[in-house]
């Protein structure tokens, strides 16, 4: 009795520190509009919203699948699931999230923002409903300790940034039923677009919600990233390893969950081994850093085996002496910054040089 009742007050204190619980949404959050390519189903609030200049998204393009390793698991302990196929994106990216009125279903809002897209010449990638999709079909991008779902392959967990009980975070976390998903691209736009809808089933504190239709889009522009990284030369590596025994490193490319170096990586890699010439006493562990999406062990293979094709590389293409480099994967253990945010994630997904 004691237990239940503390538990009741911690909730209570939770929601008041949170802010208010969930409402039926008569506007939309302050700040926030329609993107342009697309209009939405008519009725409907803006209850979260997310954008980058330039980011990455991974667009499904069929059903997810179980990974083939059972104990690889997400970072709230869900079994991990990923597309079969996918489109791995990058530009500007763009998120809203809608709460429909009463008594629209997850497949007439699909269906009409399928219409759209075939109005604009777009063209329809993938299309799944319930448990067509794979993995948990009764879950948005909330909870653990079971299977990942395919809201949590579009935008697990740790990226929601709205309040608890928020009606941004009922809509994107709560459990559902009912989810249908479309999966389109818009050629003379240079865009892709993500329509994941489902009806919540809410309860507690966000319970107001409970039988609506969420529609979620998202979508990838084919904006040119900004050039703002300082070069990095053979010289200032050699000044910073100096002083700190160390220099992290971010022009050295990797596409999302994968390990091969990306061609863009050459400037970097250039001047790494002209560092190495400078200097024939010099040999560099060559550390691979990831954030915290993803377990630790698993994060741990993918940063050593980048950190394996950043060695290779040097040793193949730039006839560097592979007894001079040491290739070392260490997960998320040493960040630079927070992972709670893009901005911090992004400062911890590096390769640093380190004096040995």
């Amino acid at each position: 009795m004691l237990r239940t009742l503390l538990a009741t007050l911690t909730l209570c204190l939770f929601a008041a520190a949170a802010g208010a619980d969930a409402t039926i949404p008569t506007k939309d959050q302050d700040g926030t509009r329609d993107h342009p390519l697309l209009k939405r189903y008519e009725g409907s609030f803006i209850v979260a919203h997310d954008g980058k200049a330039f980011d990455e998204f991974v667009l499904p393009t069929a059903p997810l699948k179980p990974d083939a390793d059972p104990q690889r698991r997400d970072r709230h302990n869900n079994h991990w699931f990923a597309p079969e196929t996918s489109l791995e994106l990058e530009g500007r990216t763009t998120r809203l999230v809608y709460v429909l009125p009463e008594g629209r279903s997850p497949l007439e809002v699909v269906r009409n923002y399928q219409d759209e897209v075939q109005a604009l010449g777009g063209k329809v990638l993938f299309t799944c409903k319930r448990e067509e999709c794979g993995g948990a079909p009764d879950r948005a991008s909330g909870g653990g300790g079971g299977e990942m779902s395919l809201a949590m392959v579009l935008y697990p967990e740790e990226r929601i940034n709205d309040p608890a009980f928020s009606n941004g975070n009922c809509a994107m976390t709560e459990r559902i039923k009912d989810q249908r998903y479309l999966a389109a691209e818009l050629p003379d736009q240079q865009a892709h677009v993500s329509v994941l809808a489902y009806t919540l089933k809410a309860d507690s504190y966000c319970k107001a919600l409970d039988g609506r239709t969420v529609a979620i889009v998202d979508f990838v522009e084919a904006k040119g990233r900004e050039q703002k990284m300082v070069k990095v030369d053979a010289a200032e590596m050699a000044r910073t390893i100096a002083a700190t025994g160390r220099i992290a490193l971010y022009g050295i490319l990797f596409d999302f969950d994968k390990t091969a170096v990306k061609p863009e990586s050459a400037p970097a890699l250039t001047e790494i081994a002209a560092l190495l010439k400078a200097d024939p006493a010099l040999k560099l562990l060559v550390v691979g850093h990831t954030d915290n999406a993803g377990s630790f062990d698993y994060n741990r293979t993918l940063s050593q085996r980048r950190a394996d094709a950043v060695v290779a590389t040097l040793v193949k293409d730039y006839k560097v002496d592979k007894a001079r480099l040491l290739p070392v994967g260490v997960s998320f253990a040493a960040p630079l910054a927070s992972n709670r945010s893009e901005e911090g994630r992004a400062q911890n997904r590096r390769v640093e040089l380190v004096q040995y």
